[in-house]
């Protein structure tokens, strides 16, 4: 063997022995904006680590959730990183699922997440997901609109108030509504947006006995306002309308109010992606003067399912995509505007965010004043805003949706989707042991 033909038999061994030690994590993540932001900046985090490569996995919301969780139950091992929400978070820590995030490095600075968005990803003391976005909801609404119509915005507004200017600025024939909101079927989708306002119509899902409530006068009246109100000011086919799709509706000078995520406040704000960016304003959610208002409680979060083969490489990535730098990464690209809110305190401490963001504020109270250990006006067994933290609600609480779906485009009657909805509950809750 020559000299050269040994040096590049070595040379190639080693660009082998480079290649084999290189990992590959496979991301699971929401087709949202701050999640499609993150993948175009993820040069950073290749270059601080170079022997990681990322593969994603981008899905619609209800299909992100049944694939997720199917694989993490039956073990498939198909991700190393997941997005899942404030609702699965506890649950599948307590199975066993996920994996404590103990590692996240000694600049990550945990005790800087909001309270309110780390407790609902804390068990037996433990962090088991890093909050990417955290949200609340609230109303958007085009201020130019309401001006028009002699309209001026509390910044606290009833359900009456939002019906009624909701009527006046629409205009049907210049594709103007005067309100959007979500109709598509999914316990994330219509129902987390139902379930925020039921609460504050005096509704809740079950008694404490677990009894299911549908066949309640307090959720015949929810349901019969949304869908009133929608039949009168919203858009054509709003039961295919999640959020994605109200987005649309509402950057494209289509919606006169959009009540959802505080986290689209950025979107809509943005010159670069809303039509009306310089003509919104924002409010709370609204309310029936019970004491709840309709605003919701979530956080898109990080995990790492246990049982993965690559935890340290997982643990840099959670820590990166959700640390005060990725945050500074952001507003240094983008803009202060477009940093991903809701999650830390030093945020919202920031003079620059605040100049940036004219809904911080509203953002922040939002998701201070919703309480998982309260949602209701009465008494109930459970924890969660917009969701049931037990495991049967993703089952039921799509199957529900798709029964308010079918009301707000007219295939059934909101007493016929109530006593459906009614049925379907209490015969799950028994099956599964909570009726006794």
């Amino acid at each position: 063997m020559t000299l050269k033909t040994f040096l590049l038999g070595a040379c190639s061994a080693l660009a082998f022995a480079g290649m084999a030690s290189a990992e590959t994590l496979t991301i699971a993540t929401v087709n949202n904006g701050d999640m499609i932001r993150m993948q175009k900046l993820t040069d950073d985090f290749k270059k601080k680590n170079p022997g990681i490569d990322l593969e994603w996995v981008t899905l619609e919301e209800n299909v992100l959730r049944q694939k997720v969780t199917t694989d993490i139950a039956t073990k498939g091992g198909q991700y190393d990183v997941l997005t899942i929400g404030t609702y699965e978070v506890p649950i599948w820590a307590k199975q066993g699922w996920l994996l404590p995030l103990d590692n996240l490095g000694k600049d990550y600075d945990a005790d800087d997440l909001l309270p309110a968005i780390r407790s609902g990803l804390t068990a037996d003391g433990k962090l088991y997901a890093a909050p990417f976005y955290g949200e609340s909801s609230m109303v958007m609404y085009r201020k130019d609109l309401f001006d028009a119509a002699g309209l001026k915005m509390p910044d606290a507004p009833t359900w009456d108030f939002i019906a009624d200017a909701a009527k006046k600025i629409t205009n049907k024939d210049k594709e103007i509504y005067g309100i959007c909101l979500r109709g598509k079927a999914g316990w994330g989708e219509n129902m987390a947006f139902l379930t925020a306002m039921s609460n504050s119509f005096g509704a809740r899902w079950f008694d404490e006995q677990w009894k299911p409530q549908f066949d309640q006068p307090e959720w015949k009246d929810t349901l019969n306002f949304y869908v009133n109100l929608m039949k009168e000011a919203g858009p054509p086919g709003a039961s295919s309308n999640g959020f994605n799709e109200n987005l649309a509706l509402f950057q494209t000078g289509k919606c006169g109010m959009w009540i959802d995520a505080t986290v689209a406040a950025s979107f809509v704000s943005n010159p670069k992606e809303s039509t009306v960016a310089d003509k919104v304003g924002f409010a709370l959610a609204p309310d029936k003067g019970l004491g709840k208002r309709g605003n919701w409680l979530w956080a898109w979060n990080l995990a790492i399912p246990a049982g993965s083969q690559k935890v340290e490489a997982a643990e840099k990535f959670v820590a990166w995509a959700t640390s005060k730098d990725y945050t500074n990464l952001v507003a240094e690209k983008d803009g202060w505007l477009n940093a991903p809110p809701g999650t830390r305190s030093s945020l919202y401490a920031s003079a620059d965010y605040q100049k940036a963001a004219p809904f911080a504020k509203m953002t922040l109270d939002s998701i201070n004043s919703a309480d998982p250990t309260k949602p209701t006006v009465k008494p109930v067994p459970y924890v969660g805003v917009q969701f049931v933290a037990i495991p049967e609600f993703q089952g039921i609480g799509t199957a529900v949706g798709q029964q308010f779906s079918a009301a707000l485009a007219g295939q059934v009657s909101v007493d016929q989707a109530l006593q459906s909805a009614q049925q379907l509950t209490t015969r799950e809750m028994t099956k599964a042991g909570y009726i006794k």
